[in-house]
Order: structure tokens, then C-alpha cells, then sequence
């Protein structure tokens, strides 16, 4: 029973891709996750697994975990293969499209998860911090959209990622939230731009999130701060995120539009 449901959603969800489908190596909706060797991305891939999709995961450096991470959805039915891009130079993202559709197919899904968060007052960044985290965070997020716009199939999904610091203003957040704010512009104007496409454009703003790049460097006092600030009184898990864009990009979704999911617990 479990498994016709299943097939009864991802045919209903094939629809709007039949022409792309009948070119497609397995027979499956393809997603690209950018940023997905580890952490939220690699919560995302293999949830995007689990609904059907054939996932390319774009990673910068961190192959080894890219690699573990297909065999792992492999290894549950899935399929899966590792894409090295780097995100904020133009020629790899369009190789990161191109080697997606040569193996798996057109892609149908984007997600945009790749990103850094350092931070650093006002007052005393560094012009390399500026550089490295506009590059990556608005640029890296700009040259996939434009790829996107025309190599994502009609009736696609884009998913970028903001963030929830937006709304808190913390101390040393200036140049990371600045960088967010641009992705929520870019979000808006894109899923203009794709009018008469079917295509949905839209961003997720997570809270903190229990990740190794979250706890690093943290005291446990500090990490119980933050899970207390959330009335649900806890730190986010990557499934939670992960939850959020498997919304996104599945037939359920494809009436929200130009928007952002502040998947936070609450917490603003």
C-alpha cells in the first residue's frame, strides 16, 4: 500500500516534466543540491532521495563525504552522484548543470543550500570576509539561478536559503545578514522573471540548526542559550530543514511563490 501511494504521488508529480521524462537515464525527477556534502545539504539530499528524486550533490571540497553520502542513498534504493562546483565561479556551475543532465537527466529541482557564515563587527571586518562571503552567498546563488533560468525544466522548483539572523540583528552579523537580505531580493524578482514557466522560486530562513558548522567553537552555555530562544525550546535538527524543502519541492508546494519559509521554531 505504501509503496503504490508513493508511486501514485511521484507519477502525479511527473506531470508537468513528461516531455523532460521520457529523455531522463532513470526515470526519476533530478534535483540538484548545492553546499550538500554534509550538514543541512546532505539532510536535504537524502531527503529529496527518499521522495523520488535522482540527486546530483555539489560539494567544494569535502569529496570524501560526498561520495559516503551516495553510497549511502544508494544503498537505501536511491540514486545519487557527486558533482565537485564551485559555486561562485560561473564555469563550474554551468558544468555543474551540464554534468547533472548528461547523467541523470534535466534537472527539475535547485536547491541552493551552499553558503558561509562568518562573522565580524562592522567596524573591523576584513575585505577578504566581504569578498568570500558575497561571493559564495550572493553570487554562488546568482550563477545558479542563472543557469537555472535556462536548464531548469518548466514546472521546476528553486529553493534558496536565507536565513533567520535577518530578523534578530545580532552584533557581527552585518556582512552575512547584508548577503541574506540580497538572496531574499534575488528571490522575489526571479520568480517574476520565470513568469509562464511554472517554475516556483522560493527561500528558506532557518533558525539555529544542530550542525557541526553551528557547534564548532561554541560553549554548551552557549549552544542551551540558543536552544532556549525558540518557544518550542530547542535547537533546530537538519530534518526539520529538510522537511521544509521537501514541501517545496513537491506537488504540495506549487502554490507558494516568491516567498520565505522562516523555519525557526518560533524564534522571530
Amino acid at each position: 500500500m505504501i509503496a503504490r501511494a508513493n508511486s501514485f504521488m511521484m507519477a502525479a508529480y511527473f506531470e508537468p516534466w513528461t516531455d523532460t521524462l521520457m529523455n531522463t537515464p532513470n526515470s526519476r525527477p533530478v534535483a540538484i543540491v548545492t553546499g550538500a556534502s554534509r550538514g543541512i545539504g546532505a539532510a536535504i539530499a537524502e531527503r529529496l532521495a527518499k521522495d523520488g528524486f535522482a540527486v546530483a550533490i555539489n560539494y567544494a571540497s569535502s569529496a570524501g563525504a560526498a561520495d559516503a553520502l551516495v553510497a549511502k542513498i544508494e544503498a537505501d534504493g536511491g540514486r545519487a552522484i557527486a558533482v565537485r562546483a564551485n559555486v561562485a565561479q560561473p564555469a563550474d556551475v554551468r558544468r555543474l548543470f551540464d554534468e547533472t543532465a548528461a547523467r541523470l537527466g534535466q534537472p527539475q529541482v535547485l536547491v541552493n543550500n551552499a553558503g558561509i557564515m562568518k562573522t565580524a563587527t562592522i567596524a573591523d571586518f576584513a575585505d577578504a570576509l566581504y569578498e568570500e562571503t558575497f561571493d559564495i552567498n550572493v553570487r554562488g546563488t546568482l550563477n545558479t539561478m542563472r543557469e537555472a533560468a535556462s536548464k531548469l525544466a518548466n514546472g521546476g522548483r528553486v529553493i534558496n536559503f536565507s536565513t533567520t539572523a535577518l530578523a534578530l540583528n545580532l552584533p557581527a552579523y552585518g556582512l552575512y545578514n547584508a548577503s541574506k537580505a540580497a538572496v531574499e531580493a534575488l528571490t522575489r524578482v526571479f520568480a517574476k522573471e520565470l513568469r509562464g514557466r511554472s517554475i516556483t522560486v522560493n527561500a528558506v530562513a532557518p533558525g539555529p540548526v544542530a550542525t557541526e558548522l553551528f557547534l564548532n567553537g561554541k560553549t554548551d552555555e552557549q549552544v542551551r542559550h540558543f536552544a532556549s530562544l525558540p518557544p518550542l525550546q530547542r535547537l533546530g535538527e537538519p530534518a526539520d530543514i529538510a522537511g521544509v524543502v521537501s514541501f517545496l519541492a513537491g506537488p504540495d508546494g506549487g502554490w507558494v511563490n516568491g516567498q520565505t519559509l522562516r523555519a525557526n521554531g518560533g524564534l522571530a
